[in-house]
Formats: C-alpha cells, structure tokens, sequence
C-alpha cells in the first residue's frame, strides 16, 4: 500500500475492491439497516426517508444523509466531518462488482484515520458481501479509537 506523504494529503480518499458477487447484492448491504448491521455498523437505520442513524460498537453515532440513491449503481451521503462518500458500483465481466469509494471534504485533522478506515470497512463489506463472514469484533473497548482495526 502506497503511504501518501503530506504533500499528497488531499480533502479526496479514492479506493477500489473487486467484489465476486453482483451489484445488486452488494448495493443491498451499503442501502439496507440489514445490509448495513452486517458489517458497517451495529445498527444504520434510515429514520426517515433519507436519513440513516448509524450506531456504531463503540457508542459513538453519527446522523448521515443519503444525497443520490441510484440502484444498484451509486450511493452518496454526507459522512464524519461534513465530508461525502460516493459509493459507486460497477459490473464486472466476471459476473462480481468493482466498487469505487471516493471521499471528499475530508478534513486534514481526519484524513489518516479516514483513509485507514475505508480500507478496513471496504475489507469487512468484502469478507460480508462474498463469504457470509463479520470480521468485526464485536467489542466495545476494542473500538477504532483504542487502535483496533476490527471494530
């Protein structure tokens, strides 16, 4: 993995994962409460139309806003620190989906920990989408913040 130097740091996080199942599947785990509670979140329930509460292990939630839906192809909403994430899904000629994560207005302050965390979150949607696993731990005093990956 390319480390970015602080001349790289930019307010855009760009990553990409092939997943071996199709873009309707993987669309439904990013834009369900199910599909979310899988691997993403303890809960993310959408309380009105558009707004998704997510209830992370570690007791920390965040209020996001869903700002383009368009199955199974692309989801935006607002994440931490004001920023976006652009979810986009792509078929792929082996019948899976290459999905583009592209986060802007990340803040300097952010910029680590968020270009860290993708991975990691791109990783368990991975391990959820195409093997029916939860990598995650499960454990609140092993939460993101007290260094663990597998939050």
């Amino acid at each position: 993995m390319h480390t970015p130097t602080t001349a790289e740091v930019t307010d855009v996080i760009r990553w990409q994962v092939h997943l071996r199942t199709p873009p309707s599947r993987v669309f439904a785990l990013l834009d369900t409460p199910d599909g979310r509670a899988r691997f993403w979140a303890a809960s993310a329930e959408e309380v009105e139309p558009g707004v998704i509460d997510f209830q992370f292990t570690s007791g920390e939630q965040w209020r996001s806003r869903i700002l383009e839906r368009q199955p199974p192809r692309r989801l935006v909403l607002t994440y931490f620190e004001s920023s976006v994430a652009t979810f986009d899904l792509n078929a792929a000629t082996d019948g899976g989906t290459d999905l583009t994560l592209t986060e802007r207005g990340v803040p300097p302050s952010a910029w680590k920990d968020n270009y860290a965390g993708w991975v990691s979150l791109l990783l368990m949607l991975k391990a959820a989408a195409d093997f029916d696993i939860d990598l995650r731990n499960g454990d609140p005093r092993r939460s993101w913040n007290a260094g663990w990956v597998d939050v």
